[in-house]
């Protein structure tokens, strides 16, 4: 099959692409940096010429509410049109779980809008929910941090390896479509406080980790279980400490 990758060169996107290219499909990266650009539909039309599948790993660059909402709008309403177009029969787009139980959250609201363009797009579609990579731990410390301490809520967390998801949308997009949602998250569940309290050392970082309950996760204070999957959901095999001891620079 022909799949179009958009964000295709990006973390997520780069190994999507690899993973469908190794089972003999003719996976296309889409981005900016190829000449595609879902905000402005540049590119698009000819990337999507003969596409079976396209898959939406994109995201945007700023995380601000308005910001956020405004780029999965316009990128993907850009997107389901040039794939109506061009007759695609399968669109897959990757999520975040527990956007529906947070809409006052602005980026998980704006994904919520994204999620409700496909549903209503009248393509058959597939949305991935997964929850945080292990590839953002040192950023979501970074966030959290106020001068020699990290401060974190003991709330539920369950992080997942980026190759994982990749995994799983490679999968999702060379499958039947759901017309629906699957989840997905790593094998282990923490506390957030107990993991970046045990990530930090592991790193050899002399910050701090203070349990607070009223600490912001992106800006927003967190519930339970606002960051882990529902039952049933598909659990990786990959626990952080196998990873970070593969990815030490990570």
């Amino acid at each position: 099959m022909k799949i179009v990758v958009i964000g295709g060169t990006g973390l997520i996107g780069s190994k999507v692409v690899t993973k469908l290219g190794e089972q003999g499909h003719e996976a296309v990266p889409a981005s900016p940096n190829t000449g595609v650009n879902t905000l402005t539909g540049e590119g698009l039309d000819e990337a999507l010429a003969g596409a079976d599948v396209v898959v939406d790993v994109s995201n945007s660059p700023s995380f601000e509410d308005a910001a956020v909402l405004d780029f999965f709008r316009t990128s993907t309403g850009n997107l389901l049109a040039a794939e109506r177009k061009a007759g695609v029969g399968h669109h897959v787009a990757l999520s975040v779980v527990g956007t529906e139980e947070r809409p006052d959250v602005g980026y998980f609201r704006a994904k919520l809008a994204q999620e409700k363009l496909i549903e209503e797009s009248g393509i058959p579609f597939s949305l991935v929910h997964a929850t945080q990579f292990f590839e953002f731990a040192h950023q979501i410390a970074d966030a959290a941090t106020d001068g020699g301490t990290v401060r974190m809520a003991p709330v539920l967390f369950q992080p997942i390896a980026g190759e994982e998801v990749a995994q799983a949308v490679a999968k999702a997009a060379v499958g039947a479509p759901l017309n629906g949602r699957a989840e997905i998250a790593g094998p282990e569940r923490f506390r957030m406080d107990a993991f970046f309290r045990e990530a930090l050392a592991a790193w050899g970082d002399p910050r701090e980790v203070v349990t607070d309950q009223n600490a912001q996760y992106y800006g927003s204070v967190m519930r339970e279980p606002d960051l882990v999957p529902a039952d049933g959901a598909t659990l990786g095999e990959v626990r952080y400490t196998d990873w970070l001891a593969a990815n030490p620079a990570e």
